[in-house]
């Protein structure tokens, strides 16, 4: 078993079959995933913790507020 999900358990999780449909399911259900040209990529623990009722912030940049603790 790998970290990422494969085609057929996105096609399973999602329930499309179109990457767009599965990207815009993700989303809707703040599942982080990257996009890479035509395919998608999704890590088993987001969908875990997902499945769990655990929030996994989506961020596009640095927390710079983690050096504050630092």
């Amino acid at each position: 078993m790998t970290e990422y999900l494969d085609t057929e358990e996105l096609h399973r999780l999602t329930g499309a079959a179109r990457v767009g449909q599965q990207a815009r399911w993700l989303s809707e259900h703040e599942i982080p995933h990257k996009l890479d040209r035509a395919r998608l990529i999704v890590s088993r623990e987001h969908v875990r913790a997902w499945l769990e009722g655990r929030h996994i912030p989506i961020s596009n940049s640095p927390n710079w507020r983690a050096l504050d603790n630092a």
